[in-house]
């Protein structure tokens, strides 16, 4: 049987940036773009609370150092919100195309003040496209939501089609295409598998929860499932339960990390085909991801080898709680192991959220 430490457990780089906190409206106090009061009604207020004496830039202080170290690259950063549910939701995600990829630090950097859950580095090399991704607070090895946000740059920029995407460690496509006035986004994901998640692990999870064992679904055991990244997937008994999460935001970051989790799937089977996710992204920097492909897909692989009956096909919607309301839809196919298509329509943001 497969270890955990067979499962790419290095896949988060956590960097030191210039933000320290993990609560989207303390870092826009912070960065002068937000009340510092703005802080205390967040939801994720149990993050942590703004220390005065740290040291933040200002939004215009980070964007021009960022582009002094990086004026030799061309860049267009773009926004869009993947996997919306027409023309509200879906997770938001920075897509900057440029002529050569900068260095790590320089993207890091970038993604920090861009400021969502993850942005997109692309950069095109011959027969394909070099592509990087950026948590505020780490590098990924992939991301879903920020995948189909660059098929919808690349659909609007270069055209309809199929997009050959090198990551670090993967190679995969994304397919993309104007369907009227709006854009849907495709892709297949690196290769799935998954495993029980071992002991020490789901006991560390449900602590952080504070849930229960009775309180999960016997029908889905917790299991550790791969599509690129790790997540910890912990399926619940009831709608009430997942809509109730909340954990403690340091402690979260401390066992992600630890473990070489990505993103923590707390899942509700509503059908067979149909599902409500939850995502908390702590070792990213993010409380909790509004839309996730590369957890849908790493879902699709784990239902598969679990024997579940998806009829091919799963809808996973995700971000209701945070009045993000998004969808997801994964493709599955009767091969263990394979690639698993996740699709999802695209909003252009003229605006930051």
């Amino acid at each position: 049987m497969a270890t955990l430490g067979q499962f790419a457990t290095d896949k988060y780089h956590v960097r030191t940036t210039m933000f320290t906190r993990s609560c989207r409206s303390a870092r826009l106090a912070a960065q002068g773009r937000a009340s510092a009061a703005s802080v205390i009604d967040c939801p994720c207020s149990n993050c942590g609370v703004l220390d005065p004496k740290e040291t933040f830039l200002t939004r215009s202080e980070s964007l021009s150092k960022a582009f002094e170290v990086s004026k030799d690259h061309a860049m267009n950063i773009q926004r869009f919100a993947a996997f919306s549910d027409g023309s509200v939701g879906g997770n938001p995600a920075g897509v900057v195309i440029c002529d050569t990829l900068p260095e790590a630090a320089i993207m890091q950097r970038i993604a920090a003040d861009v400021g969502y859950s993850e942005t997109v580095f692309a950069t095109r090399e011959q027969d394909h496209w070099r592509v990087r991704y950026f948590a505020p607070e780490a590098e990924v090895e992939f991301c879903g939501h920020a995948t189909i946000a660059l098929g919808a740059a690349l659909a609007l920029h270069q055209g309809d089609g199929v997009y050959a995407l090198q990551l670090n460690n993967n190679a995969i496509t994304v397919e993309s295409r104007r369907d009227g006035g709006e854009l849907v986004a495709m892709l297949q994901s690196p290769p799935t598998f998954s495993m029980p998640a071992p002991t020490a692990i789901l006991s560390q999870g449900l602590a952080l929860f504070s849930l229960r064992e009775d309180e999960l679904d016997p029908k889905l055991p917790p299991a550790i499932a791969n599509a690129g990244v790790n997540h910890l997937v912990l399926a619940l008994k009831s709608r009430e339960r997942l809509a109730a999460m909340s954990y403690v935001f340091e402690d979260g970051r401390r066992f992600m990390t630890d473990e070489g989790i990505g993103t923590i799937s707390l899942i509700f089977a509503e059908s067979q085909q149909r599902f409500h996710a939850r995502n908390p992204f702590a070792i990213g920097g993010v409380y909790e991801d509004c839309a996730t492909g590369a957890a849908a897909a790493a879902l699709g692989g784990y239902l598969r080898d679990l024997g579940w009956p998806h009829g091919g096909s799963i809808e996973v919607v995700q971000g209701e709680d945070m009045g993000q309301r998004s969808l997801l839809f994964a493709e599955i196919t009767a091969q263990r192991g394979a690639s698993v298509r996740v699709s999802g329509r695209v909003r252009r943001l003229e605006s930051p959220i």
